[in-house]
């Protein structure tokens, strides 16, 4: 039997509204909405600043030119542009992050739940990739980038980016989100508070328990 054309018309409605709906960071609704981190109100996101009280230094971010400390395990620093340093950046969807490489350094393989990323070489040869889901059988996608290069990671794919130059390394990545998030898969993992039943991870990483216990006891960098 044939649609109506009234059940056609609600049935695109809600399709319509079903894929705004999923969209990462919430649209704006207005000129700006400049986050104000002082509010005790909880929201998906950040209640929004007195538009009256709102001044150019909300919309302001300086000193993404000076080089973050790699002085760490990994040799690497990331140092973030999202709403909470930039409060002019709520409800915008976007982001960035400037990431420093000692000779070597390694931002480890991680994930960004909310964002995907684009990112270019100002400095250095970075090896980076990311790996699809478990169907395609993992696939890993790998790259080495020379100044200028720009790769992109689609969101919620395990990535990273190594520098493999004896010199330092810097790039500048660009988010589609306010707050994209990060989890590190090692320290998500391995370092969980409380920690990961070492059963669990003996199984699922095919180890034996001492060496779930020494990873588990480690202490697992955070370079943001």
């Amino acid at each position: 039997m044939a649609m109506s054309h009234d059940l056609q018309l609600f049935l695109g409605l809600l399709a319509l509204a079903s894929s705004l709906a999923i969209a990462t960071d919430p649209t704006q609704l207005q000129d700006f909405c400049v986050a104000d981190n002082t509010s005790n109100v909880f929201v998906n996101g950040f209640v929004c600043k007195d538009p009256n009280l709102v001044n150019e230094n909300d919309f302001l971010f300086t000193g993404l030119n000076q080089p973050g400390n790699t002085a760490n395990q990994l040799g690497s620093k990331v140092t973030p542009v999202f709403v909470t340093q930039l409060p002019g950046l709520n409800t915008l969807g976007i982001s960035l992050a400037r990431i420093d490489f000692a000779p070597y350094g390694l931002i480890p393989p991680h994930t960004h739940p909310r964002a995907s990323e684009i990112l270019v070489v100002i400095q250095g040869t970075l090896a980076v990739g990311f790996v699809a889901s478990n169907n395609p059988d993992n696939k890993l996608f790998t790259k080495v980038l020379n100044e200028g290069d720009v790769f992109v990671f689609p969101q919620g794919l395990i990535h990273f980016q190594l520098n493999i130059g004896n010199t330092n390394a810097v790039s500048i990545s660009g988010l589609s989100s306010q707050n994209p998030g990060v989890i590190t898969i090692a320290n998500a993992v391995f370092g969980s508070k409380p920690p990961i039943s070492p059963y669990i991870l003996e199984k699922a990483f095919q180890l034996d328990q001492k060496t779930v216990e020494i990873l588990q006891a480690k202490f697992w960098t955070n370079n943001s």
